[in-house]
């Protein structure tokens, strides 16, 4: 599996993944550092609300009902 992850390195070289990742056991990885600074966190999650927006519905609601309901 390959899997590109968006990620910010800081001023000692610390990585923090934007995102958790779950891969089952030790992986290589390649890291690609751009020449560009790196979103803070409130910037990103403001980034991904208008991806986000279209599941704020109605009908998506009812549609994942069944899983809210106790059994």
């Amino acid at each position: 599996m390959i899997k590109t992850l968006e990620a910010v390195i800081d001023n000692d070289g610390n990585i923090r993944l934007l995102e958790p990742v779950h891969v089952g056991s030790a992986r290589r990885v390649l890291v690609v550092i751009l020449d560009e600074p790196g979103l803070q966190s409130e910037e990103s999650a403001m980034l991904s609300e208008a991806a986000l927006g279209d599941w704020n519905r109605p009908e998506e609601d009812e549609a994942w009902l069944y899983l809210q309901q106790a059994k």
